[in-house]
C-alpha cells in the first residue's frame, strides 16, 4: 500500500520556533490536499523536535542473552516509576552514520563492543506531534562481562546495564515491564528471528 500523496501535496503557510532548549518546539500552519479533492482548510500544529535517532538491541547469540539498560527518563517522572527498562539508544547530532551512533552508544552506556548489526525496522513513534525518527537494530555483543553502571558524566547518565536471557527479556515484554517502543519492537523482532541470528552468529 502507498499513499497517493507526497510532499508536493502539503503547502506550508508558516513555521515559528516557539521554544529552543535541550529540545525544540515549532508551530506549523499549513494546509494539503484531501482525499475527497481539494485542499483543507489552514491547520495549526505545535511540533516537538527530535530529528534521528537509533536503538540498538544487543543480543550474545553464544548465550542467547540480551543487554537491557536502566535509567531515570522525564517522560515518566510522574508515574510509578520513572526508571525505564531499555535497550541502548542515541541521537544522531553530528555527521555519523546510524550504526557509527549504534556502536558508539553500545559502549557508552551498556560497555560492550557491537559486532555486525541487523537492521530491523526505521519508524516514527509519535508522528503526530514529533519529527523523531528512529532506525532500530539488533547487534552481535559478547555479553559475558556485560555489567555495572554506564553512561557520561557530563550528559548527567546513570545507567544500569542488566544481562538476561532472550526468553526472560521477551516476557518483560509480555507482562508489560518493559513500556519502550524501540525495546518492545526490537525484542518481538528477535524473538521470531533468534534462531537464524544463532546460524550466523554462534560460527
Amino acid at each position: 500500500m502507498k499513499s497517493q500523496f507526497t510532499s508536493q501535496d502539503v503547502e506550508i503557510l508558516s513555521k515559528e520556533t516557539l521554544f529552543q532548549g535541550f529540545f525544540k518546539m515549532v508551530k506549523y500552519r499549513f494546509r494539503h490536499k484531501l482525499f475527497k479533492g481539494g485542499w483543507s482548510d489552514p491547520v495549526e500544529r505545535e511540533l516537538f523536535v527530535r530529528g534521528h535517532a537509533v536503538a540498538m538491541l544487543p543480543y550474545d547469540a553464544v548465550r542467547d542473552e540480551v543487554i537491557l539498560i536502566e535509567q531515570v527518563r522525564v517522560g515518566t517522572l510522574e508515574q510509578e516509576s520513572p526508571w525505564q527498562i531499555e535497550i541502548v539508544a542515541g541521537i544522531i547530532d553530528t555527521d555519523e552514520s546510524p550504526e557509527e551512533v549504534a556502536r558508539r552508544e553500545s559502549l557508552e552506556e551498556a560497555g560492550v563492543e557491537a559486532g555486525e548489526l541487523i537492521k530491523v525496522t526505521s519508524y516514527y513513534p509519535s508522528a503526530g506531534g514529533c519529527s523523531e525518527k528512529l532506525d532500530v537494530y539488533v547487534g552481535q555483543v559478547d555479553a559475558s562481562n556485560a555489567g555495572g553502571i554506564h553512561g557520561l558524566d557530563y550528559e548527567n547518565e546513570d545507567i544500569r546495564v542488566q544481562v538476561v536471557s532472550r526468553e526472560e527479556a521477551y516476557n518483560l515484554v509480555l507482562d508489560g515491564k518493559i513500556e519502550n517502543g524501540a525495546s518492545i519492537i526490537a525484542l518481538q523482532w528477535l524473538e521470531l528471528n533468534y534462531k537464524d541470528l544463532q546460524s550466523r552468529w554462534q560460527k
